[in-house]
């Protein structure tokens, strides 16, 4: 009964909170991570333009497929895209590296260009491989048609997408590295002094455990937030799009999201679940060890439910590190999380002389 007044209670302090958060956004989401658990929505499905936060796609597809000490080199294409830049001039070089962090600080349409050039050959390939790339993530709703996210046709995602393209972003250390950067400075070509990038996230410095991710505006798409921060343990990234007051929303919603919800472990990578019979193996059992942590979001004041889902027993020829079954939470009947369970040891088939060396291991020595 407390668990159930527990999840009531956390259940109604989002209906009036949440609601008051997202009141103002056409679209959000905040999910956890490491799971991708859903924490709330709202319209989280609905198509809609996304201006600049497209560069977390334009920066994945980059990492994902080029060298950080790459030299690109701003083409004229590059050098008169319209909006937001770092003012390339025709023919500077740059590294990849340093024209991904005036993509994401500084936001240039210039440096978004030009290191579409440089990977895809050309704009339109590369607008390809980046909607290939969130095909492959289970984005059902995107397409890019620009890599800056300049108003253009048939170019948009959604909440829910967008929030699978920061978790897939934030798992890749140099991306993560760039996108809780304040401020950083790379060479100006012809200048006697460094381009100076400021990042326009503000939760890098007004929110404790701001790690990001991406602001972006035109007409057309609103105020759009990627952001995410962590605490103890747990990340949370979420999405607002059309939202006249992002910074608040986003402060708003990660408050909530760290109030109302924990992250629990249940088994820890490489704890002994449990011994498994051998059949005809040179010894009787295995031990059946994690893969990796169990461990989920769940309202604060309840616990997850831990399933293990094992054989009655295995044959022999058991190799170390063998997936044998599967760990889950599951959280009233949902499961949030799963991971495979392994073999901590290698059961070899018994053999006539090894079975032999048993029999005579067991026999008491003379006196």
């Amino acid at each position: 009964m407390k668990r159930l007044l527990a999840a009531l209670f956390m259940a109604a302090v989002f209906l009036y909170n949440g609601s008051a958060a997202l009141a103002e956004s056409r679209s959000a989401i905040l999910i956890e991570a490491e799971t991708g658990r859903v924490l709330y929505e709202k319209n989280a499905h609905e198509p809609l333009p996304m201006a600049s936060t497209t560069k977390v796609m334009t920066a994945l597809v980059a990492l994902e497929n080029g060298n950080l000490s790459d030299t690109v080199t701003a083409s004229r294409n590059a050098f008169g895209v319209p909006g937001t830049s770092i003012y390339l001039s025709e023919g500077e070089k740059l590294t990849l590296e340093e024209m991904l962090y005036g993509l994401m600080l500084q936001s240039g349409n210039d440096a978004a260009v030009a290191i579409a050039e440089h990977i895809g050959g050309s704009v339109e390939n590369f607008c390809r491989m980046m909607t290939a790339r969130a095909e492959a993530l289970g984005c059902e709703n995107t397409v890019f048609s620009s890599p800056h996210g300049l108003p253009c046709d048939n170019h948009h995602t959604t909440a829910w997408d967008l929030s699978l393209i920061a978790r897939e972003a934030l798992k890749n250390e140099t991306f993560r590295c760039i996108v809780s950067t304040q401020r950083a400075s790379i060479p100006w070509a012809n200048h006697d002094y460094n381009r100076v990038l400021n990042n326009k996230n503000k939760l890098l410095s007004t929110y404790p455990g701001a790690i990001g991710v991406k602001t972006g505006y035109t007409k057309a798409a609103g105020r759009c937030l990627v952001f995410a921060a962590e605490r103890e343990e747990m990340t949370l990234i979420g999405v607002v799009l059309n939202c006249p007051e992002w910074f608040d929303e986003a402060t708003e919603m990660l408050d909530e999201g760290f109030a109302a919800w924990q992250r629990v472990t249940l088994l820890s990578k490489g704890e002994a679940v449990r011994q498994l019979p051998v059949e005809n193996g040179v010894q009787d059992s295995v031990t059946v060890r994690a893969a990796a942590d169990v461990a989920a979001p769940v309202p604060v004041d309840t616990w997850p439910d831990l399933v293990i889902d094992l054989p009655d027993f295995l044959p022999a020829g058991v190799e170390e590190g063998q997936i044998v079954g599967e760990a889950r939470l599951t959280d009233g009947g949902e499961t949030i999380a799963r991971i495979p369970l392994c073999a901590g040891e290698a059961v070899p088939a018994e053999t006539f002389r090894s079975r032999i060396f048993r029999i005579l291991a067991g026999w008491p020595l003379a006196k």
